[in-house]
């Protein structure tokens, strides 16, 4: 039986011909048309960025204004570049990585659309991705300015209401949002932070 993550379904279809690596683009679309996360001349971070679709639609939305700042161990593809990009390749957890970031910032936004290299095992998957929401959450506490905003992927059972307490404790307010465009069978949703204290 095939799997519908081998064809290509609407999204993914649009996305290709609206110039976007990936079909995660329309995620971070429906995240910001909800929340107003996105403004112009914003500095944001865009942690696991590659391939770079949440990259290209922050360059478009920024429209030559503030900064983009992504991080991913892989290279973004080839066509996505910007006068307004800088793009750190490594180790989100190395410290030289963390260094460099750093010095970009601080930020208005932070995103995360990283997911873990899955194995099947949902236990292990779930496990694997809380641990880079962890990672992800510590960039925000640490890079993001008062008021700033945060987006974060998560498979879900991966200690949800743990991790938006404390996100409670960073945020004035923390939430879970599972866009229209995540996959009916995926188990990911989304942790919204707003109005960093």
């Amino acid at each position: 039986m095939a799997n519908s993550y081998e064809k290509p379904d609407f999204w993914s279809r649009k996305a290709f011909s609206e110039g976007y690596p990936a079909r995660s683009v329309y995620k971070l679309q429906e995240i910001d048309r909800k929340f107003g996360m996105i403004k112009k001349h914003y500095r944001v971070l865009d942690l696991g960025a590659a391939p770079g679709s949440w990259t290209v639609f922050l360059l478009r939305t920024l429209a030559g204004s503030g900064k983009v700042v992504s991080c991913d161990l892989n290279p973004l593809a080839k066509d996505v570049k910007g006068d307004n990009l800088v793009f750190v390749q490594g180790d989100l957890n190395d410290e030289e990585v963390r260094e460099a970031i750093r010095q970009e910032g601080p930020f208005d936004l932070v995103v995360c659309d990283a997911a873990p290299l899955t194995t099947g095992n949902r236990v292990v998957d779930t496990a694997r991705s809380a641990g880079l929401v962890g990672m992800a959450v510590w960039y925000a506490r640490t890079m993001l300015k008062s008021g700033g905003n945060f987006a974060v992927k998560l498979f879900q059972n991966g200690d949800q209401q743990k991790i938006l307490r404390e996100m409670r404790e960073i945020f004035a307010a923390a939430k879970g949002f599972k866009p229209e465009a995540c996959r009916s069978e995926s188990f990911e949703t989304y942790l919204i932070g707003l109005h960093k204290h």
